[in-house]
């Protein structure tokens, strides 16, 4: 019997250690800073939450599968190359909101949406705003540029990962799922909105909504 306490009091410490560690698992959970996981609590990141906040109801008819952040998120700083085969990325891009598409030629939904990029480029690209399409097709490297020339979608301009690793990237922080994917970004590279598939760009239903974040993106800066 006189072994049996100083055990149980050994155990108490232990109890307490224990108790401890889950609370911090907890707390690194929450703030999204888990294994495999980036720090999603940064501060530059709560306007973009509150832009789609404001947005949301925006979020119907033709970009109606628009899913708004609900959480402050920084999208990794995506690497690509132009059409000089210069390197790029995403953060070369700050200080604008930013519609981020990822297409390829072998996508037939990616196909049938790049005019309705092009054409959204077209209208609404500026000092505050702009579609970043990159392509991922990882054999031919004229095909996709091959393709946009005979589309005549000259107001995009071209912008290609062969590695893919950009939908890689995403896919890391559950932002690709498939193709296409898009992702609406703000000035400081924070999510807005994700999509998982095609939508009408072009539409009077996106360009009210891309309108609406660019406005309320560029008051934040």
């Amino acid at each position: 019997m006189l072994d049996q306490k100083p055990s149980a009091t050994r155990r108490v410490p232990l109890v307490i250690a224990i108790v401890a560690i889950g609370g911090l698992a907890g707390f690194a959970a929450l703030y999204g800073l888990g294994p495999g996981r980036s720090p999603s609590g940064d501060q530059t990141c709560r306007p973009a939450v509150a832009t789609a906040q404001k947005i949301a109801p925006l979020a119907h008819g033709e970009v109606a599968a628009l899913t708004m952040a609900s959480a402050p998120l920084k999208l990794p700083d995506l690497a690509f190359e132009d059409a000089d085969g210069k390197p790029k990325k995403l953060s070369d891009f700050r200080g604008k909101t930013l519609l981020v598409n990822l297409w390829a030629t072998w996508c037939v939904p990616c196909r049938k949406e790049m005019p309705a990029l092009d054409e959204l480029q077209g209208k609404l690209s500026g000092p505050n705003f702009e579609v970043v399409a990159i392509n991922i097709d990882t054999r031919d490297p004229e095909k996709p540029k091959n393709f946009l020339k005979e589309a005549n979608l000259v107001r995009l301009s071209y912008f290609s990962d062969q590695k893919a690793k950009v939908f890689q990237d995403l896919k890391a922080i559950g932002r690709a799922l498939g193709m296409p994917t898009s992702v609406l970004v703000d000035p400081h590279g924070c999510e807005i909105a994700t999509i998982a598939g095609p939508a009408e760009w072009a539409s009077e239903d996106a360009l009210k909504l891309i309108r609406a974040a660019t406005g309320k993106a560029a008051a934040t800066l």
